[in-house]
């Protein structure tokens, strides 16, 4: 589609009882007549614009329409989370992550980036479940009073807060005990014998694993314990189904 140019050039008539005047736009007005009129009329009357009593000229460009070299973005959704055992990157075995649970490990670093801590803990992990919000893991933490606030609230006294001229990395790696739970979540499945993918429950009791870890501090300090770890194992390889009817 060809571009197009629009210019303006003002007309101004001046007109009294006797005659009318066309003047060029720099014309001292104050030599007209007192009782004259300043009008602005369209050149071409059957031309309608906004800008009214300018004449307008619409020419079409040569030039040549404005092509980008540039490739679109390709958003590129990783179905595996980091580990400390590369031979299951390349791995066709190794089962994947569920989209909840990458989801909630992604919000768990982004918890941490807002907490302003170096690195991504258990305890990122933790309210990363509860800002996703949707995996039974996440409903069956709310359905037992442990919530993103509460979590939230512990953290800060457990690990205290961070200097408020600091600021986190981007990324912020991963604590040893929050990899091993990532870990400890790989190795449940593959024990399992089960097929599917690795639910959030999987990654919730690899965060409980880690008994020195805060995530599992803070969990016991909420009221969570083995009973209920045994509980939510029962659906341990089950997850809500989302109908988009």
């Amino acid at each position: 589609m060809a571009s197009h140019t629009l210019s303006g050039l003002p007309i101004i008539s001046y007109c009294n009882s006797q005659s009318c005047h066309r003047n060029a736009p720099d014309t001292d007005s104050s030599s007209s007549s007192s009782s004259s009129t300043l009008l602005w009329r369209p050149k071409h009357e059957n031309l309608t614009t906004p800008f009214t009593g300018r004449k307008l000229s619409i020419r079409s460009s040569s030039s040549q329409r404005f092509v980008s070299k540039h490739r679109p973005a390709i958003a590129t959704v990783l179905l595996s989370l980091p580990t400390l055992k590369p031979e299951r990157a390349s791995s066709d075995k190794t089962p994947k992550w569920s989209a909840r649970a990458i989801k909630s490990f992604a919000m768990g670093k982004l918890e941490a980036r807002k907490l302003k801590y170096p690195s991504t803990g258990t305890e990122a992990l933790l309210m990363g479940i509860l800002v996703e919000g949707t995996s039974i893991a996440a409903k069956f933490l709310r359905a037992n009073g442990i919530t993103l606030f509460k979590v939230r609230e512990e953290t800060v006294k457990l690990l205290g807060k961070s200097d408020m001229y600091y600021f986190s990395p981007e990324h912020p790696p991963l604590t040893e005990p929050a990899q091993r739970a990532l870990d400890w979540a790989v190795d449940e499945k593959l024990k399992s014998g089960e097929d599917g993918e690795i639910t959030t429950s999987y990654l919730l009791l690899g965060i409980w694993s880690e008994k020195d870890s805060a995530g599992h501090k803070i969990m016991a300090s909420l009221g969570f314990d083995d009973e209920k770890a045994k509980e939510l194992a029962k659906n341990i390889n089950e997850d809500f189904v989302l109908s988009h009817k």
